[in-house]
């Protein structure tokens, strides 16, 4: 079995330990090859076995024996071409094992803004207290909409929970409940859940279903006040509509690690909004994050050798 590894951001590189573990979970004979450049990497696909990473189109139409491609990555929306698409690789992502920390990183942002720490920090200054104070919330008895139940989604739910919020969510897979919430819907119920929800938080994937799904009129269906926090995918949301929607005073608040361009312009107002925090797309930084993509690909490794279902995989034809 010949494995090609391209390295990015999350997995940059591979010790001696990861390569041992990657190479014991493909069995006797296995050879697992690293290439940065797209010629490289190129030339190496075509006889390549498995792909652990993530390449351009080009260099995909260049496999002739790929089965499985692991990537790099909880969304696929980036590397989901019809070539891909109606190939017999099977395609597997890092879904299910990046909630932990974006569950955290919304809380951070969503902990910001309901606490003034943005206003502190933008300006410290002692004259702020009392204006800070004024407009401080709990999160105690809040409602929390959360759309998308999938693993983020679970992951904000739980802390969500043991903050004392009252848990709402949709999907539209027949996903299973998290344990304390006060109700799961299909997306036919999304209004009430706007509706009702002191904070909305994004957890989807990017599809063409979810592209620029929270627009105008979905921000005028939200309860008034309500903060708005998105760790997922930027283009989920409309971003002009969402800076009509702030000033507008429809909705409370925004917490953006995901942003309607991408990356938003310097200057841009959402940096300095008062009732926003924007970070650069940094929910995915975790130490932990390398390990856990390269526990899924040895996993599915030893599937593989045994003949069994994959897991992680990507119902292709959805985009998740």
């Amino acid at each position: 079995m010949k494995i090609l590894y391209t390295p990015l951001m999350i997995v940059p590189s591979l010790d001696d330990a990861q390569r041992a573990r990657i190479l014991e979970a493909a069995g006797p004979g296995a050879r697992l090859v690293e290439a940065t450049d797209r010629a490289r990497q190129a030339a190496e696909i075509a006889d390549a076995d498995v792909l652990f990473g993530r390449v351009p189109n080009e260099v995909f139409l260049a496999a002739r024996r790929l089965r499985y491609y692991q990537s790099i990555g909880a969304g696929v929306d980036a590397i989901l071409t019809q070539d891909l698409v109606r190939s017999d690789v099977a395609l597997a992502s890092e879904k299910g094992g990046v909630g932990i920390h974006l569950a955290e990183h919304a809380f951070a942002l969503l902990l910001g803004l309901t606490r003034g720490l943005h206003t502190a920090l933008r300006d410290p200054d002692y004259r702020h207290r009392e204006s800070i104070r004024l407009a401080q919330r709990e999160l105690y008895e809040l409602t929390m909409g959360i759309a998308g139940l999938g693993g983020t989604g679970r992951e904000v739910a739980v802390r969500a929970l043991g903050f004392g919020m009252r848990v709402l969510a949709v999907d539209i897979e027949d996903v299973p409940t998290v344990p304390g919430m006060a109700a799961l819907w299909k997306p036919d119920r999304m209004n009430d859940l706007l509706a009702q929800s002191d904070v909305l938080v994004i957890c989807l994937p990017l599809t063409k279903a979810t592209h620029h799904l929270f627009s105008r009129d979905l921000f005028r269906r939200m309860k008034p006040g309500a903060i708005l926090i998105n760790v997922t995918r930027g283009a989920i949301v409309h971003g002009e509509d969402l800076m009509a929607a702030l000033d507008q005073e429809l909705i409370g608040g925004a917490g953006l690690d995901v942003t309607d361009p991408e990356p938003l312009p310097a200057g841009h107002p959402l940096w300095r909004h008062p009732r926003v925090i924007v970070t650069p797309h940094t929910a995915g930084g975790s130490p932990r994050r390398a390990d856990r993509v390269i526990d899924t690909l040895c996993e599915n490794l030893r599937r593989m050798r045994a003949g069994q279902p994959l897991t992680a995989l990507i119902d292709k034809e959805k985009g998740y």
